[in-house]
């Protein structure tokens, strides 16, 4: 004869099942969570063809690198926290070196990203995913600045003299002069973005933010000239090869191209201030980028028309803090353009005058918006 079980021996029963469940629960998700070696490639596929990428690329292979059967939901915050010091401290110390600040930011926003993707794909929970106790450390004020007009001059000269293609060298900097966008928006530059009614291009950044933005007749006619000149008559993706790797259908439509007819990459950049720089010794002391012509243009937009308009020249978009009396006093293309005209001395067809005629106005109440 048996005993009926109390409600003590019941509720043991009730826990242990539970236990088990969860044990069960969680051995069969841990099979089907992949290995960094296994993952990274996956989430280097989904991301969009940008410079950031290059830089998720290095840090995550890392991190594959030294933990390659690991499942991504077995280190911890303080694990990664270890990883990213030995990162640091095994880093290339380059002249403009911040004590590592640079390395270590970089590391935190490509583990963030790759968790991103294994919490999207429930690979990990989001209470547990160990980014989130990461941080950045802060940056100190960046070095660059303005340039002054006697050494922009002596940037292009350079370019122009020296370097097996300064055709190209000097395209790239009047169009990283005239329009101060960044390193991405040069290389992104399609022939379709070429708008030559109105001299306008169309920049995709960072952040994949776009907009048109206005240059000069002279630089469009240079745009259109090195387009017409250099891009392959047969386009079509993955008929062109390099290495005997295809050329992807995102290269194929770009417009910036070396003597061969292949697309520029980021190294383009980098070499031709190594070449500047060797020619002109304070280029390379300061480790002046492209970036300094956006500081340059911009800084000259500013004090000529106001904060406003080179917020518009910049294509900066964010309204937080004080800065959002900005939103009703937002400058728009007419303006950028006028200021385009005065940069480089030549008229623009979208530099319309925005003054306001008070006087017809209040003479003429029904025309009024």
């Amino acid at each position: 004869m048996t005993t009926a079980p109390s409600p003590d021996d019941l509720n043991a029963a009730r826990l242990l099942l539970a236990q088990m469940q969860d044990l069960l629960a969680h051995t069969d998700a841990s099979r089907e969570v992949p290995t960094f070696a296994e993952y990274v490639p996956r989430v280097l596929a989904g991301l969009p063809a940008t410079g950031t990428v290059s830089k998720y690329r290095s840090y995550l292979n890392k991190v594959a690198a030294a933990w390659p059967d690991r499942r991504i939901d077995e280190p911890t915050a303080t694990e990664f926290k270890t990883l990213m010091a030995e990162l640091v401290d095994t880093r290339e110390i380059r002249r403009n070196d911040i004590g590592g600040k640079g390395t270590a930011r970089s590391a935190v926003s490509a583990i963030r990203k790759l968790y991103e993707f294994a919490v999207d794909d429930g690979h990990v929970r989001p209470e547990r995913n160990p980014a989130k106790k990461l941080t950045k450390p802060r940056m100190p004020p960046s070095r660059r600045r303005a340039l002054l007009h006697d050494q922009l001059i002596e940037i292009n000269r350079a370019a122009a003299e020296s370097g097996n293609d300064p055709e190209l060298d000097t395209l790239i900097l009047r169009l990283h002069t005239e329009t101060a966008c960044r390193r991405a928006g040069g290389l992104a530059l399609r022939e379709v973005d070429l708008d030559p009614v109105n001299c306008l291009v169309y920049l995709r950044e960072k952040g994949e933010l776009s907009r048109w933005q206005p240059v000069s007749p002279t630089l469009m006619t240079a745009l259109r000239y090195h387009h017409r000149t250099r891009t392959p008559h047969d386009r079509r993706a993955g008929h062109r090869a390099r290495n005997g790797v295809p050329i992807s259908a995102d290269a194929e439509t770009r417009l910036l191209r070396y003597r061969n007819g292949d697309p520029i990459s980021v190294n383009q950049y980098r070499h031709m201030f190594a070449r500047i720089g060797a020619v002109v010794p304070w280029v390379a002391a300061h480790q002046v980028t492209v970036h300094w012509l956006r500081h340059t243009t911009l800084t000259w937009v500013e004090r000529r028309y106001g904060v406003p308009v080179a917020k518009a020249y910049a294509g900066h978009t964010d309204n937080r803090g004080s800065a959002a009396t900005l939103l009703y006093t937002r400058a728009g293309l007419p303006e950028v353009a006028r200021a385009l005209a005065e940069l480089t001395g030549e008229p623009h067809p979208c530099a319309a005058s925005t003054a306001f005629d008070l006087d017809y106005l209040a003479s003429n109440p029904k025309q009024q918006p």
